[in-house]
């Protein structure tokens, strides 16, 4: 079973959402997790309804079972200075270097530092270990940029160990990528059953297998309930229904059933033509050899509550169970 999973998605399809609630879910039968912020965002706190993470590991939940949930935000700056006094002992000096606005400097005008800080926070979090030997967390979550650019942040370790020929620097970043490039991991990717995110999400998965990186599942969130079924859907695409619906809406006693026949069959036709075109991005989706998880969408909006309640969808697909998928060929 992966215990770095990294959850990726197009913006606005909610895949912090499904980070937190994957969180909940591994976190079972007395388990412990790390969810991981790396965007600066502080969305899981508000998911969760806490206060701003600081740069340190806070439990944030309890889990059905007695499982614990732990949130870290990354901060890059922290992170720098941290990756400073473990490989260049540099202390007092390293915090100078923060006041002059040094460290700030170093992040910003190199993005691909950035990213090594953030991926090495969270390998380090999957390799630590306690004294007796006990791996720190059972598995740590990270709440991963978007899809777009998800392959080259996974990915940018490699391109670091390739620059830096030899020393501390060369050898953190190969430690990172045996990590993120091992059964350790596993990517999964959310979409929503539209267009443009299913397009996106299989084009990152064709990225991350060309990077040889673990693809793990494809999580399709905010799925609608099926309101009609087939005999439904069909009768709603036929004109000749008109007369029979106007007669059953009179039969019912309602008044003017004239009048609402048309606005109940157009609605019903809308509805047939989103059930289609969502039929056809799960057939796009199932192209890609991957475990399939469907999410409901939530009508009374996300809160607390709700976000256990995914959790609890995830648990009863099977994701505590084997949360790596197959990453089966794309084709």
């Amino acid at each position: 079973m992966s215990r770095l999973q990294v959850v990726s998605g197009k913006g606005g399809t909610g895949k912090t959402t499904v980070a937190a609630a994957l969180a909940l879910a591994l976190a079972t039968e007395g388990k412990r997790t790390l969810l991981v912020e790396v965007e600066g965002r502080q969305g899981i706190a508000q998911l969760f309804e806490t206060e701003v993470l600081p740069y340190e590991e806070r439990k944030i939940a309890v889990a059905p079972g007695g499982g614990e949930v732990y949130a870290l935000a990354i901060d890059p700056e922290l992170a720098l200075l941290d990756y400073l006094q473990m490989f260049y002992k540099l202390g007092g000096a390293g915090r100078a270097l923060k006041k002059l606005g040094a460290i700030d400097f170093a992040t910003t005008i190199a993005p691909g530092l950035r990213d090594v800080l953030l991926t090495g926070k969270a390998c380090e979090a999957v390799r630590r270990k306690d004294k007796q030997g006990v791996y720190a967390y059972d598995h740590v979550v990270m709440d991963a940029p978007p899809t777009g650019r998800i392959t080259r942040f996974l990915n940018v370790n490699d391109e670091v160990a390739g620059l830096a020929k030899i020393g501390p620097i060369h050898n953190q970043a190969q430690a990172v990528m045996r990590v993120l490039k091992s059964r350790e991991t596993a990517v999964h990717l959310v979409t929503l059953l539209e267009e443009m995110p299913v397009q996106e999400t299989l084009d990152g998965v064709r990225e991350l297998r060309a990077a040889q990186l673990p693809v793990g599942r494809i999580m399709v969130n905010m799925v609608r309930p099926a309101l009609l079924g087939e005999p439904a859907l069909a009768l709603s695409r036929a004109t000749s229904v008109r007369p029979a619906v106007t007669e059953a809406l009179a039969a019912a006693g309602l008044g003017s059933a004239d009048k609402l026949v048309g606005p109940l069959l157009a609605q019903a036709g809308e509805y047939a033509e989103r059930y289609a075109l969502e039929g056809a991005q799960r057939e796009q989706l199932a192209e890609a050899g991957l475990p399939l998880h469907e999410l409901p969408l939530l009508t009374e909006g996300l809160d607390l509550a709700g976000l256990y309640t995914l959790a609890e969808e995830l648990r009863q697909q099977g994701i505590s169970d084997d949360s790596k998928g197959s990453g089966g060929p794309l084709r």
